[in-house]
């Protein structure tokens, strides 16, 4: 009898034990003080951007080549190097090209002595016009007064006309050696604008960033021996989804991070949007002027750039991870004097890591922070501040 009251004793303790335990689970769980991270609501400016992905492009770039056929003598650049307009940066073999200009030379000197010739020979066909006129006039009142007879004045008409056609034949000659001249200037200034385009020079102040070519390469028309580009004007071309077309505009001020230095911002300007969208992508290209260029910069090299479309100063700010979304509605859980308590709010403009509130909480107010991946404690759970 005593050995089964012990039993029961035994038993009624271990069940006592099991349900303590079990209430100071459920205590711990339900209604113990939960340890909790908070943020302070505060005011600040919220920016809101734009992004898009683009790379380093020059407004102004050329490609430099020949204008003629021929085989390359030198190219005096390289990529890096700077140039100023009509520097010589190459030149072709130019030796037969020399040889026709002095060719074209002597063909003009020598129609510039046919032209000479041929005053000359108007000068002495005048004369024998004029002394076959003047015997006409001598010979004609002779023969109407029947001194001479019809044929001497019929010979003399004859000499006056042949003259006088001589004379015509002199001066359309003078006329012909003039055109060869002409013809033959312009052959000189052919050839010699031949000659100056073996002579390839810069159009215009700038980098050379690439050389296509080098001496004894065959160069034709339309041809690249280098690339140059003006560092005046460099831009991001970035390409931004087609839905932010209505909060850009030129003028607006962009912030550029080169992905080669990440950590370092560039101020920067939209210059102008493109007025057409890829029919793929259903993007949109815009160029962003930049205020200076990093250390060490490339063409082509890719970028971020942000363009801040609005900014609102002193306004209630929060980290966007702060925001729960419950059934399409934006809520906050707070610390309401140690209390846990849900609270909706209203947002505004979304920057990229915080969103303004524009009603729910206040200034000061404490915002629970809810780690990913954490338990989230109900509302009116008792709560403690985590030690900083």
């Amino acid at each position: 009898m005593g050995r089964r009251v012990r039993r029961l004793i035994w038993g009624g303790l271990k069940v006592a034990l099991i349900a303590a335990i079990a209430a100071s689970g459920v205590w711990w769980l339900r209604f113990a003080p939960v340890r909790v991270d908070v943020h302070q609501v505060e005011t600040g400016t919220i920016i809101d951007e734009v992004m898009g992905t683009g790379s380093l492009e020059a407004h102004v770039r050329a490609a430099v080549g020949p204008r003629i056929t021929g085989r390359l003598a030198t190219v005096l650049v390289d990529q890096g190097d700077r140039v100023t307009g009509g520097q010589l940066v190459a030149t072709l073999y130019d030796g037969d090209l020399r040889q026709r200009v002095e060719i074209a030379k002597a063909e003009l000197a020598v129609a510039r002595a046919g032209v000479e010739v041929a005053a000359a020979a108007i000068v002495r066909a005048e004369a024998n016009a004029v002394h076959a006129r003047t015997s006409f006039m001598r010979v004609e009142p002779l023969a109407a007064q029947q001194v001479l007879s019809s044929d001497e004045l019929d010979l003399a008409a004859q000499q006056r006309d042949l003259a006088e056609a001589d004379l015509r034949l002199a001066q359309l000659a003078k006329v012909e050696s003039e055109h060869v001249v002409v013809k033959a200037t312009e052959g000189l200034r052919y050839d010699q604008e031949r000659l100056a385009d073996t002579r390839i020079v810069a159009p215009f102040d700038a980098l050379v960033v690439k050389r296509d070519r080098e001496p004894g390469d065959v160069v034709v028309p339309g041809g690249t021996i280098i690339d140059v580009v003006s560092t005046e004007e460099l831009w991001i071309s970035a390409w931004v989804d087609e839905t932010a077309l209505g909060r850009l505009a030129p003028g607006q001020p962009a912030r550029i991070v080169f992905r080669s230095a990440p950590d370092t911002s560039i101020v920067g300007t939209v210059v102008r949007l493109a007025p057409q969208t890829d029919a793929e992508t259903r993007e949109l290209l815009i160029d962003v002027a930049l205020s200076e260029l990093p250390a060490t910069w490339a063409i082509g090299q890719r970028a971020e750039i942000y363009v801040e479309t609005e900014r609102r100063e002193d306004v209630l700010v929060l980290p966007q991870q702060l925001i729960v979304w419950q059934k399409g509605v934006p809520r906050v859980l707070v610390d309401d004097a140690g209390v846990a308590r849900w609270k909706d709010v209203v947002l505004g403009l979304r920057g990229a890591d915080t969103v303004e509130v524009i009603r729910g909480v206040v200034a000061g107010e404490s915002v629970i922070l809810i780690a990913d991946g954490s338990t989230t404690p109900r509302e009116g759970r008792q709560l403690r501040r985590a030690q900083p």
